[in-house]
């Protein structure tokens, strides 16, 4: 399922116009991504928490030469599922 499909799909649900959804939906991530960058974790009762995460640099590899490269460290954003998701999904 993309966006659009995902937009379509809460519109029939909600009897609200695409356009509302697409609207409710946008400013949703925009928050969520937001307080990530901030450093504050989302926490969605039920669904799951939006985190983020430091790694470490390492050493990699390049697939097509074999040759070590240095991958630097980063900071990453972490979806950790909730116990009701996971039980739906089963």
């Amino acid at each position: 399922m993309n966006k659009a499909q995902l937009i379509d799909a809460i519109s029939k649900t909600t009897k609200l116009t695409k356009t509302d959804c697409e609207y409710v939906l946008n400013n949703c991530l925009d928050t969520i991504k937001k307080c990530v960058k901030k450093g504050d974790d989302v926490t969605l009762i039920g669904f799951g928490t939006f985190t983020r995460s430091k790694r470490k640099a390492r050493l990699g590899r390049n697939p097509q030469t074999g040759k070590e490269i240095k991958i630097p460290a980063m900071t990453v954003p972490k979806f950790r599922a909730g116990r009701e998701f996971k039980n739906y999904v089963k």
